[in-house]
C-alpha cells in the first residue's frame, strides 16, 4: 500500500473513526484503525463491536492495500501532521511509513486478517432527515437517558418513526423527554431502541446543515449514512417502557415563564443547595408571580419571577438540574409549565403551543 493524501483530510477522518475504537478490550486489535487504499479512497473504520464508523476520503493511491494501525497513537500523530501533505507507505515489515516534508517515521501495524468486518445491514428500509434536525433530536432527549446497568433498556433513546416524522423518547426514571421532529422522506413506521452512547456520538459527527443523512434500520444495526461517513450502532432488543401512561392528559395549573429567567434563577438557587447536596429547589406559585427558594445551613435564598397563571396556586418541589439540562437544549424566550399536585410529575412545553418537545419532571416530596 501506497497512498499520498492531505493531511487535514486524513487528521479530521482519524478523529472522526477514533470515537469508535475499544477503550477496554481483551483484544488488543479492537484498538486499531483500520485503512483500506482502492482506486482514488482512503478508507478509514475503527469498532468496539457495538459502534462502527467509516469515513472516505480523496486520496492518490499508487499502490493499493489496507493495513490495521495503533488507534490511539495514530491518531495523537495525525493530529500535529494536519497541516501538510502525508504519504503512506506499507512495508514487507507491516510497518507504516509516515512521511511528511523532509521527516518520516515508522508504525509496525496489526496483522489485517484479525480485523472483525464492518457489520452490515439487512434492510433497505429507511428514513431521511436533515443534519440540523436530527442533531436536534438527540441533543433536546439523550441527557434524560438513564446512566446506571439497573434497567438496561433505558439507557438508550426510542425512536418512533413513521412517513413523516420521527420521535425520541429517553428516561431514566426521574425525567422523561420527548422530541419530535420532521422527515423528508421515510419507509418505515415502527420503532427502535438505540444506545445513548451510539447517538451521542452520532450528534457529534453532524454539523447544522440541511444536508439529508440517510438512517437505515433492521432487526439488530441501525446505520447513519451522511454520504462519505457511516455509523453502525448495535441497537438494543426488550420492551421500552409505556411512556405514554404516565403523561396526564390534563393539569389544574399552567404557567407561561421566561425560560432565561427561571434557568438563572435556578443556577443561583442550586450553587445553595449543593451545599447540603441535595439540590432541591422549592417553587411557590400564586398570584402570577413564582416564588423560588432554595435552602442550606449557609443560607438561603428566593427568587421572584413574573408568570401568566392559570388555574391553582401550588407548592412544588424539584431536583434544580433536572430542569436547568432541559432548559439548556432549547432556545425559545418562553415555555409553559403545566402541574397537577405537589406529587405528580409536572411537564414542560412549547410557550407557543408546538408538539416540538416534551419534558417530564416527577417533584421531590416535601416533608
Amino acid at each position: 500500500m501506497q497512498i499520498i493524501c492531505d493531511g487535514l483530510d486524513l487528521s479530521d477522518a482519524v478523529l472522526k473513526v477514533s470515537k469508535a475504537i475499544a477503550s477496554r478490550t481483551t483484544n488488543p486489535i479492537l484498538e486499531g484503525i483500520k485503512l483500506v487504499a482502492e482506486e482514488d479512497t482512503l478508507t478509514l473504520s475503527a469498532t468496539d463491536t457495538e459502534l462502527s464508523i467509516e469515513k472516505k476520503i480523496k486520496a492518490e493511491i499508487k499502490i493499493e492495500g489496507e493495513t490495521v494501525v495503533p488507534g490511539k497513537f495514530f491518531t495523537e500523530f495525525m493530529k500535529k501532521l494536519s497541516n501538510e501533505k502525508i504519504e503512506l507507505e506499507l512495508n514487507e515489515k507491516n510497518q507504516l511509513k509516515i512521511k511528511y516534508m523532509d521527516s518520516e517515521s515508522y508504525i509496525q501495524c496489526f496483522v489485517t486478517n484479525e480485523y472483525p468486518g464492518f457489520n452490515n445491514i439487512d434492510s433497505n428500509d429507511y428514513f431521511s432527515i436533515t443534519n440540523n434536525n436530527l442533531k436536534n433530536l438527540i441533543n433536546k432527549s439523550i441527557f434524560s437517558v438513564a446512566t446506571d446497568d439497573s434497567r438496561p433498556i433505558l439507557k438508550g433513546t426510542l425512536l418512533e418513526i413513521n412517513s413523516k416524522s420521527i420521535k425520541a423518547v429517553a428516561l431514566d426514571g426521574y425525567r422523561l423527554a420527548m422530541v419530535n421532529s420532521p422527515l423528508k422522506e421515510s419507509t418505515i413506521n415502527g420503532s427502535v431502541i438505540v444506545p445513548a452512547r451510539s447517538l451521542a456520538e452520532i450528534a457529534k459527527l453532524l454539523d447544522d446543515s440541511t444536508n439529508l443523512v440517510k438512517i437505515y434500520i433492521d432487526s439488530k444495526y441501525i446505520m447513519v449514512d451522511t454520504g462519505d461517513t457511516k455509523i453502525i450502532s448495535r441497537v438494543l432488543e426488550g420492551e421500552f417502557l409505556n411512556y405514554k401512561q404516565i403523561i396526564a392528559k390534563e393539569f389544574t395549573t399552567e404557567i407561561v415563564i421566561n425560560k432565561n429567567q427561571i434557568t438563572d434563577a435556578l443556577e443561583r438557587a442550586s450553587l445553595l443547595s449543593k451545599v447540603g447536596q441535595n439540590n432541591l429547589v422549592k417553587f411557590e406559585i400564586k398570584d402570577n408571580n413564582l416564588l423560588l427558594t432554595s435552602n442550606s445551613e449557609i443560607g438561603n435564598i428566593k427568587e421572584n419571577i413574573n408568570i401568566t397563571q392559570q388555574g391553582k396556586d401550588i407548592y412544588i418541589a424539584f431536583n434544580a438540574r433536572y430542569f436547568m439540562e432541559a432548559f439548556r437544549t432549547n432556545s425559545e424566550e418562553f415555555v409553559k409549565i403545566k402541574f397537577n399536585s405537589a406529587s405528580n410529575p409536572c411537564v414542560v412545553v412549547p410557550a407557543d403551543g408546538e408538539e416540538e418537545y416534551l419534558y417530564l419532571i416527577l417533584p421531590v416530596r416535601i416533608l
